[in-house]
C-alpha cells in the first residue's frame, strides 16, 4: 500500500520504543532517567500497587519519547530483607527461590499490562553488590559512619539473632497474643521486638528467645541534614514536585523527622539474605557477617540496575548536567526517594543524578474496601487477564481514575462505563466512523481536499473554530503532561475526540455531502483523518497497543506529538483495513466480577468455635456448606441470584390490590426463586 506521509524534523518519532539495547543520554542535550518504586518480591502485585508508581511511569516514559527526548525507564525487584526471608520461610523455600519465583509474576504481570521498561532487573545481583559496598565504602571515608550498640533479640536455638519480623509474642500494649516484632496487628502500634511479652522464634516456637547487644553501623542523617534541606528546596522548585509528605506546595518542608531533627539511622543487620556489609582488615567494627540494611540498599537498586542494563551506566547516574531524574512512587515512599536517599547521595560525595521530579500518588481501594492478598480480595497480576478485559482498557480506566490528590475507588460498574461510554462510543467511534467512510467511498485512498502539506491555518474560511480549538487543546496537553499530570492529559486526548466526532458531525459527512460537495467533502475526510493520526501519538502514552491499532489501520509510521494540526498523510495515501478499536462489554459482568474478586473473608477464631458448634448441634450428618471452606465463584454468583429473586418475590407480595394477575405474577417469581434454590443446593452438595 502506497504511503504518503510528509516527512522533516518533528513529524516522525526517532526515539526508540521502550526495551531498546545501550540506550544513552547525549551530550548538551535534554534527557529523561526515570525509575518507578522497586517493587517488592514477596508478592504479586495488585491495582493499586500498578497505577502507584510502574504504570504511571511508563505512561510518562512512553510521553517523552513521542516528543522525541531520549528516555531511559528501569526498574526491577527489591529482593533483600526479612519480608523475603519470612515469606521463603512460609513457603518452605530458599529465599533465592523465592525471588525467582516473583521475579516471574512480576515480569509478566508487567508485560501483560504493556508496561514498557528498557530494563527490568533485580537487586539481588553481583553488580548491585559492588555499588552498594561502594557507596557504604564512601559513607564511612566521608566520615558519616558511627557505629553504636543495641539490645536486639536472639534465639539460642537457632543460635541467631532474629530480625523483626522472626520475633512473635505478647503486645505489651493491648495483650494481642500474636503480636509481630515490628508491629502489632491487635492495636496497629509500631514494636520493638525486645519490648514483645513471651517472644517466639518464627523458625521454631520451642526455641528460648532472649537478647543480647549487637553492634552496628549508623548513617549520621543529623550531619548531612542541613545540606539535604538546601538540596530538597531547590529541587522541588526547579523540577516542580507534587505537594507531598516532606514539602508542601508552598515550598515548606513540613516531615516531622526533618522538623525535629534527623537522628543517626541503621545501615546494618544481623541476617543472612542480604549485601555482605564491607569489611577490611581486622573488622575494627565488628560488622563481618552482617549485610546491609535494605532500606539502605533498595534505592540503589536504581543504579545497580541501570549498570546491568550497560556498562556505561555512570553516563545517566553521575551526569546532573544532562540527565534529569523522574521517580514515581506511592506516597509510602516519599521519605525514603526525597530524604534517605538524596543524603546517601549527599554524603557518598560524587556528583549524582538527584531527583529533579517526583510523582506521587493516594492509595487505589477496591470497591469500598482494600486490596487484600489474604483475603483474595481485588485483581492481583495475572488475574487481570481472566476478565477478557484487554490491557489497554485496564490502563485507560487505571490512569482516568489515578489518585492524584486523594484516595480512589477501583469499581467494576465505572470500569464498564468507561470503556463502554467513553472508548467505544467516543474515541472508537470517531476512528472507526472516519476509516469506514475512506474504505468505503474512496477505496481507501485519502482524496485531494486542497490543503498543502503542513500546519492548517487558525484563519481558515470553514473550519477555523475547530482547527484554533485543536491546537488549543494540543497545547493543554503538552502542558499538562510535561508537568506529570497524567490523568489531565488523558482528559484531553478524549476532548480531542469528542472535538472529532463533533466535526464529522457539524460537517454532515455522508454519501450525500460527497455528491453535492465533494471538495469539501473531501477535505473533511482529509482533516479527520490527519487528526486521528494525531491522536495515534497522544493516545500511545496512555494504550500503546491502541496507538499501534490506529498507525496499522492508517499505514502511516509512529508520529511525535505536534504543536499544531498538520496536514501530514496527504492526498494518495492508502489507509490499511478499518477495525474496531474496543468493543462492548456487558453491565451485567460487573456483578459477576465483582463476585469473582469480592474475596472471602476469614473467620476469627471465636466466629470458627461458634460455627463448629451449631454445626455439631444439628447433627454429624448435616453439613453446612460454608463450613468446609471458601465459596465457589459459582456458588456466590448463585446465591447473589437467590437473593434477588427473593426481593422481586416479597415485593410483589406486598403489592395492593390483590388481582389474578398479580397472583400469577407471584406464582411465577415463586417457581423461579424455588429452581434458583434448587440449583444452588446442587452447587453446594
Amino acid at each position: 500500500m502506497a504511503q504518503k506521509v510528509r516527512v522533516g524534523d518533528g513529524i516522525l518519532r526517532v526515539i526508540p520504543p521502550p526495551g531498546h539495547p545501550a540506550t544513552l543520554p547525549k551530550e548538551g542535550e535534554r534527557n529523561i532517567l526515570i525509575s518507578s518504586a522497586l517493587p517488592y518480591c514477596n508478592n504479586v502485585p495488585h491495582l493499586g500497587n500498578i497505577i502507584g508508581s510502574t504504570l504511571s511511569a511508563d505512561v510518562f516514559s512512553r510521553y517523552s519519547r513521542t516528543r522525541n527526548i531520549t528516555t531511559l525507564y528501569i526498574c526491577g525487584t527489591d529482593e533483600y530483607g526479612t519480608a523475603t526471608e519470612t515469606q521463603a520461610l512460609k513457603e518452605g523455600i530458599t529465599p533465592r527461590e523465592l525471588c525467582d519465583k516473583y521475579f516471574v509474576l512480576h515480569k509478566e504481570t508487567y508485560e501483560w499490562f504493556d508496561i514498557g521498561f528498557d530494563y527490568f532487573g533485580r537487586t539481588s545481583t553481583p553488580l548491585h553488590t559492588e555499588i552498594s559496598q561502594e557507596i557504604y565504602t564512601n559513607l564511612g571515608k566521608n566520615g558519616h559512619l558511627v557505629k553504636q550498640n543495641k539490645e536486639q533479640t536472639y534465639c539460642e536455638g537457632c543460635p541467631k539473632f532474629l530480625a523483626d519480623r522472626f520475633v512473635e509474642g505478647v503486645c505489651p500494649h493491648c495483650g494481642y497474643e500474636d503480636a509481630r516484632g515490628d508491629q502489632c496487628d491487635g492495636c496497629s502500634r509500631t514494636l520493638d521486638a525486645i519490648d514483645l511479652i513471651k517472644p517466639r522464634c518464627l523458625v521454631d516456637k520451642t526455641h528460648v528467645v532472649t537478647t543480647k547487644t549487637s553492634a552496628h553501623m549508623y548513617l549520621r542523617l543529623d550531619a548531612i541534614q542541613p545540606r539535604t534541606e538546601e538540596w530538597i528546596k531547590k529541587s522541588w522548585k526547579e523540577g516542580k514536585w507534587s505537594p507531598n509528605a516532606v514539602i508542601n506546595a508552598e515550598g515548606t518542608i513540613i516531615d516531622a523527622r526533618l522538623k525535629g531533627g534527623l537522628i543517626p539511622t541503621p545501615l546494618t543487620r544481623d541476617l543472612t539474605w542480604g549485601v555482605p556489609v564491607p569489611v577490611d582488615g581486622e573488622d575494627e567494627f565488628g560488622m563481618k557477617g552482617k549485610v546491609l540494611y535494605v532500606w539502605f540498599d533498595a534505592p540503589i537498586g536504581y543504579p545497580s540496575i541501570t549498570a546491568n542494563y550497560t556498562p556505561e551506566w555512570k553516563q545517566w547516574w553521575f551526569n546532573p548536567k544532562d540527565v534529569s531524574l523522574y521517580q514515581f512512587m506511592g506516597k509510602d515512599n516519599v521519605y525514603f526517594h526525597t530524604v534517605y536517599w538524596p543524603s546517601v547521595q549527599i554524603g557518598d560525595g560524587r556528583d549524582w543524578t538527584k531527583l529533579h521530579h517526583l510523582s506521587t500518588t493516594e492509595y487505589l481501594n477496591y470497591e469500598g474496601g482494600k486490596f487484600s492478598k489474604s483475603k483474595n480480595r481485588g485483581v492481583f497480576g495475572p488475574a487481570a487477564k481472566e476478565t477478557g478485559i484487554p490491557a489497554s482498557v485496564w490502563r485507560y480506566y487505571l490512569l482516568s481514575t489515578r489518585p492524584e490528590t486523594a484516595d480512589a475507588m477501583f469499581s467494576w460498574v465505572d470500569c464498564i462505563a468507561a470503556n463502554n461510554n467513553v472508548l467505544l462510543n467516543n474515541f472508537g467511534n470517531f476512528v472507526n466512523r472516519a476509516l469506514k467512510f475512506v474504505s468505503s467511498q474512496y477505496d481507501s485512498v485519502i482524496p485531494d481536499g486542497g490543503d498543502v502539506p503542513g500546519p492548517l491555518s487558525p484563519n481558515d474560511p470553514l473550519d477555523s473554530e475547530f482547527i484554533s480549538s485543536v491546537n488549543g487543546l494540543l497545547k493543554d496537553y503538552v502542558d499538562a503532561m510535561d508537568v506529570v499530570k497524567i490523568r489531565l492529559g488523558l482528559q484531553v486526548v478524549m476532548h480531542i475526540s469528542m472535538r472529532g466526532n463533533n466535526y464529522l458531525q457539524s460537517s454532515g459527512l455522508n454519501k450525500a455531502l460527497m455528491t453535492s460537495d465533494p471538495k469539501r467533502c473531501a477535505q473533511v475526510v482529509s482533516r479527520a483523518l490527519n487528526l486521528i493520526y494525531v491522536l495515534s501519538a497522544l493516545v500511545y502514552p496512555f494504550m500503546p497497543a491502541t496507538s499501534e491499532s490506529i498507525l496499522m489501520q492508517l499505514n502511516a509510521p509512529a508520529r511525535v506529538v505536534p504543536d499544531v494540526l498538520s496536514t501530514d498523510l496527504l492526498h494518495g495515501h492508502a489507509i490499511g483495513k478499518p477495525e474496531h478499536l474496543f468493543k462492548k462489554i456487558e453491565e451485567g459482568m460487573a456483578e459477576t466480577w465483582r463476585i469473582k474478586f469480592g474475596g472471602v473473608e476469614p473467620l476469627t477464631t471465636a466466629e470458627s468455635e461458634t460455627k463448629r458448634k451449631a454445626t455439631a448441634k444439628k447433627g454429624a450428618h448435616k453439613v453446612d456448606p460454608a463450613s468446609v471452606g471458601p465459596k465457589s465463584p459459582e456458588i456466590l454468583a448463585m446465591e447473589v441470584r437467590v437473593a434477588d429473586q427473593g426481593q422481586v418475590v416479597r415485593a410483589l407480595k406486598a403489592q395492593t390490590p390483590k388481582t389474578a394477575e398479580l397472583d400469577s405474577q407471584i406464582k411465577e417469581a415463586v417457581d423461579i426463586l424455588k429452581k434458583l434454590k434448587g440449583e444452588l443446593a446442587a452447587l453446594q452438595g
